[in-house]
């Protein structure tokens, strides 16, 4: 067991340490990136209070040289963050269509049908549970944000207003429920105790159950250098080392992984007990051996990545005081979160964004955290005709370039910031 240490306490080999690993315990003492300070990236602000103080937090990850987690430490409670929340999964068509594929395909591989019990754990407004209806599957969504699963009531999806883990696994398990699947998408991350949660699968699953989990790939954030993937409401980044780790911690068995596209880099991966009959994927050692020979065992490569987040950050600077200084107008296309921490590192605000737009209407007359940039409809880019589009969600950089291939017309160009400024003319690409 290690001991715990105090913020600030001076390890033997006279480097800081900063707390404890949330997964395994071992103090922390290796900076993977520090982006300073930064309010928190969902809290969008209403016009009545852009003239009040806004809390910031340090926006510090660390990597533990003992599991490797990269982490950030816990400034902010979940209840905090999630109660209520702007993040609609619904909004982005690709997304959507990404979910409905998953269902189709795990119900196929897992002979899901009427008798089985499928929980998902971060289950939004239903974008992804909708799917399993008409095939016949029943299912439960588990959210937190009472906004958010009003709305997957409305689609006749059953929907418990709660945090997921281990007390409310037992909970479940007394009223006779075991899971024949459980879905976790791009939640592990915004889990502050991991091994409450991870305890909590392992209690509601069936015996032959399977767990699925998608988060992004800690190997795709370093290399493509994904650093506004880190904000407040993301406790955790993951290696497949790691959740391996996660895994057999719980008596949790990784035996499947699949690559995904999404979110810049994804993984899926597959985990049931340990005991279970489900045979491991050759996939899974060859993505263990593979990020093992990137030297993910090795603390010296995750204090490497922060210079090639100081290199993006003048890059992208330097292109934006050229545009604005040779007269340029420039807006945002979307307000994710992980564009409010590229927002506030890189200090971009009013002064070179006029405004950014989003597809979410409760975001819409609302003002971006910390660099105050309204939020309009879509529709403002066609009044504004601006020369550039600063694209936040980069991830979803083909769908916005196929949504808004018009503003080529009068020469509007595109901008991609991660992992380099990219500038991308529209008219290049087909509608």
């Amino acid at each position: 067991m290690h001991a715990k240490l105090k913020e600030g306490e001076i390890g033997g080999n006279g480097a800081p340490r900063f707390g404890c690993c949330r997964l395994c315990g071992a103090p922390l003492a290796t900076t993977f990136v520090d982006l300073g300070m930064s309010p928190l990236c969902e809290s969008f602000l209403p016009v009545g209070a852009i003239d009040k103080m806004e809390p910031y937090f340090p926006l510090h990850a660390l990597a533990c040289g003992e599991c490797f987690l990269v982490q950030l430490r816990e400034y902010v409670q979940p209840e905090h963050i999630f109660s209520e929340y702007a993040y609609f999964s619904s909004y982005s068509t690709s997304w959507v269509e990404h979910a409905r594929r998953y269902c189709e395909a795990v119900t196929a591989r897992f002979g899901l049908g009427p008798g089985s019990q499928v929980f998902e754990l971060a289950s939004n407004d239903g974008y992804l549970l909708q799917h399993f209806l008409p095939l016949g599957v029943p299912v439960v969504g588990i959210e937190p944000a009472a906004n958010v699963a009003e709305a997957a009531r409305r689609k006749s999806i059953p929907t418990l207003i709660e945090f997921f883990g281990s007390t409310l696994a037992d909970r479940l398990v007394s009223q006779g429920c075991r899971a024949d699947l459980i879905i976790g998408n791009n939640v592990l991350a915004q889990v502050p105790d991991l091994n409450d949660f991870a305890a909590g699968t392992a209690r509601l699953l069936a015996p032959e159950g399977v767990i699925t989990l998608e988060f992004p790939h800690l190997e795709r954030l370093i290399a493509e250098n994904q650093f506004d993937t880190i904000y407040h409401e993301h406790f955790s980044y993951f290696s497949l080392l790691t959740i391996d780790y996660l895994a057999r911690r719980h008596q949790l068995k990784l035996f499947d992984v699949e690559q995904l596209a999404t979110h810049g880099g994804s993984l899926r991966v597959y985990l049931c007990h340990a005991d279970a009959s489900h045979k491991p994927s050759v996939r899974v050692d060859a993505l263990l051996a593979h990020e093992r020979e990137l030297g993910f065992e090795k603390i010296e490569s995750y204090s490497r990545f922060a210079e090639k987040v100081h290199r993006t950050k003048r890059q992208l600077l330097s292109f934006l005081i050229e545009c604005k200084q040779n007269g340029a107008k420039i807006c945002g296309y979307g307000a994710p979160g992980k564009g409010n921490t590229l927002l506030n590192y890189c200090a971009i605000g009013t002064d070179f964004l006029d405004f950014t737009v989003d597809r979410n209407p409760y975001k819409h007359g609302r003002y971006t955290p910390g660099m105050h940039i309204p939020i309009h409809p879509v529709s403002a880019i066609d009044e504004f005709r601006p020369d550039f589009l600063l694209i936040l969600p980069w991830n979803l950089k083909r769908e916005i370039v196929e949504q808004m291939h018009h503003v080529g017309s009068w020469g509007c160009k595109m901008v991609v910031p991660i992992p380099d400024v990219e500038v991308i003319d529209p008219r290049d690409f087909a509608p």
